[in-house]
């Protein structure tokens, strides 16, 4: 980082992922910087270093690249779930056949239940179409926008969360970290929840409160939840959300896929032609907003 550090000095553009082009240490050094080109989707590291909007520094990011595969990522979580996946994986790990077992774990079917998708960006716009492919009722909350894809039946501004989370079966955080969506599930978001809902996460682990995610899980409140992100992260070996009853957490993964990944590189490569030429550049991340 010191090197990068130093090589920035005389840099108009700064192109990596997130926290490594985000250093305070590194933008600070860039005196001549006018463009971050963030290689990723979130840029909550950006935001938080005071030079980017004290600057007005243009960022982009990689919005809606990964979004096809973040959202297979959280039906497969709730999905899991649902038909117990989390307790019979521990059976085959340990080689047991029980049909016994298998008749005390709780099984739900998705179709005809409700899915709230927090955030009806590009990744929650790709939940819920495969909600709404289950046969879910799909709902959701997206920020000073009520907009809607045919296949959503009601979008709820941020205000709304907890009205529509009470009647959800399934809740999908696809929302970007800011200040407003900081520790936003909570005890009391924990506490509107159906008994037999789902919780998944595969936006930022901050916007959860883990210790009241933990206490939600240990004093049955929700029925499971399914994480991509977690906070801390790494999440260390002794905390207790690893010993937390009907949870499955992947180390924030979900935009890995089998595709070439292309589409990265290619609005990479169109942005640096457009930021040339003076054109209008893509996925230009609002910096009062801060996504």
């Amino acid at each position: 980082m010191a090197t990068a550090a130093t090589e920035a000095a005389d840099a108009d553009v700064i192109v990596g992922f997130n926290p490594e082009i985000c250093s305070p240490k590194l933008i600070d050094n860039a005196k001549q910087l006018r463009w971050i080109a963030s290689l990723a989707a979130g840029v909550e590291n950006c935001m938080a270093v005071p030079g980017v909007r004290g600057r007005n520094l243009l960022v982009t990011n990689m919005r809606g690249v990964d979004s096809a595969a973040i959202a297979e990522h959280a039906v497969a979580l709730a999905m899991a779930l649902a038909h117990g996946l989390d307790a019979y994986a521990v059976d085959t790990s340990k080689g047991v056949w029980s049909r016994e077992h298998g008749a005390t774990i709780p099984v739900q079917v998705l179709e005809g239940k409700t899915l709230l998708v927090v955030g009806l960006g590009g990744i929650g716009t790709e939940v819920a179409k495969r909600g709404y492919g289950l046969g879910m009722k799909v709902v959701a909350t997206r920020d000073n926008d009520r907009n809607k894809p045919d296949f959503v039946s009601y979008v709820g501004l941020p205000d709304e969360m907890l009205a529509l989370a009470k009647t959800a079966d399934v809740i999908v955080n696809c929302a970007p970290l800011t200040p407003q969506t900081t520790g936003i599930y909570n005890d009391k978001f924990f506490a509107v929840l159906k008994p037999s809902a789902y919780f998944i996460n595969v936006a930022r682990g901050a916007s959860a409160v883990t210790s009241d995610l933990v206490r939600a899980l240990n004093e049955h409140r929700l029925a499971g939840v399914g994480l991509d992100v977690v906070d801390p992260e790494p999440l260390p070996p002794d905390n207790p959300l690893w010993r937390a009853p009907h949870v499955i957490i992947t180390p924030h993964i979900s935009s890995r896929s089998d595709l070439p990944g292309e589409a990265r590189w290619t609005l990479a490569v169109e942005n640096l032609r457009r930021y040339a030429n003076g054109e209008k550049m893509l996925s230009v991340v609002d910096l009062t907003k801060g996504y």
